[in-house]
């Protein structure tokens, strides 16, 4: 992987001209002699040059190899706990202690590695970093970040359980363009990755508190996401990382045919509604695999998704079963 991506940090310039022209310095001197004045160097279209050509050579690559080194899908499924280390309503991943949450979690790994034994699975935990409040807040945006010691924290959960980490975002009032820019540090990490929640993108929505109203992002907003992603994989030399995106109704996502898809990052539309398991099975059809991106996921709720009974947690045999077989599994 690095061997490959070193090349996508290199740019080449035009091959200086030693042909003089009248007026035109050569070598740094001018025609009359004088010593000539630095050029202006255009850094932003440089960046794009660069950028362009990380795509382009990521892009060979992929259709040489697959995929890129590292990738983590399709060869393995990736089971996730869901929730806030600092909140236990928000999830599994805050609602009991520690110890005995990563107890419950090793018991689910290994049902899921039971049921198939092909596939290796890939333990994740999924914190939501950034979170819609029900509060405006000091800028009106209705949105909260975790602090560092909070995600710092949450980092070491995930390193000494060998798990990959994803940070989520609910951007409430602000923009995905505004907020992820304060994610990139942590971004860095080459097992941190990320997940976007249109259920709670309400700028286009003025004045409507979050869960008011189920909220939407557009193709525009995943391809900046994409873009946003796919850059610091490159500039830092690391894997693909993974994108989930939270999707339950048709309106949460727009223009779906226009996101583009990029090596760098493995995106997976993630069914993420509660009930029966029958609405369940019929909300991934028409949502997820109705209108096909790249990867599937599919959520489970222990709170929500037994009651009323008979209703029943899906299993891991059931999930495996709906076709196309869900490749990100998160539990919350």
């Amino acid at each position: 992987m690095a061997a490959s991506l070193s090349l996508l940090a290199a740019a080449s310039l035009p091959a200086c001209q030693t042909r003089a022209v009248e007026g035109e310095p050569v070598n740094g001197v001018a025609a009359d002699g004088a010593a000539a004045k630095p050029a202006v160097i255009d850094s932003a279209q440089i960046r794009a040059q660069v950028a362009r050509r990380d795509s382009l050579l990521a892009d060979s690559i992929m259709k040489k190899s697959g995929q890129l080194p590292g990738a983590i899908l399709p060869g393995k499924r990736i089971v996730a706990f869901y929730g806030n280390i600092r909140s236990k309503g928000m999830g599994i991943l805050g609602r009991e202690p520690k110890e005995q949450m990563f107890r419950k979690f090793e018991k689910v790994l290994a049902e899921w590695r039971a049921a198939d034994p092909s596939r290796g699975v890939q333990p994740a935990l999924h914190n939501v970093t950034i979170t819609a409040q029900g509060t405006p807040g000091k800028d009106g945006k209705w949105r909260l970040m975790n602090s560092n010691a909070t995600i710092e924290e949450v980092i070491s959960w995930a390193k000494e359980h060998n798990c990959i980490l994803f940070l989520d975002v609910q951007p409430g009032h602000s923009t995905l363009q505004v907020e992820l820019p304060k994610l990139e540090k942590y971004l860095k990490d080459p097992i941190i990755h990320l997940g976007i929640d249109p259920e709670f993108s309400l700028s286009t929505m003025p004045g409507v508190r979050p869960n008011q109203r189920i909220g939407t992002l557009d193709a525009k907003d995943v391809n900046f996401t994409v873009s946003f992603l796919a850059r610091i994989v490159s500039e830092n030399k690391l894997p693909p990382k993974v994108l989930t995106v939270h999707r339950f109704t048709r309106k949460m996502i727009s223009n779906y045919k226009n996101i583009k898809l990029d090596p760098r990052v493995q995106i997976v539309m993630h069914m993420d509604g509660h009930g029966d398991p029958t609405l369940k099975k019929d909300s991934y059809q028409h949502y997820i695999v109705n209108e096909p991106v790249q990867y599937t996921g599919f959520k489970l709720f222990y709170e929500y998704d037994a009651r009323p009974k008979p209703h029943h947690i899906m299993t891991p045999q059931e999930v495996i079963a709906l076709n196309p077989s869900p490749l990100y599994i998160q539990y919350q």
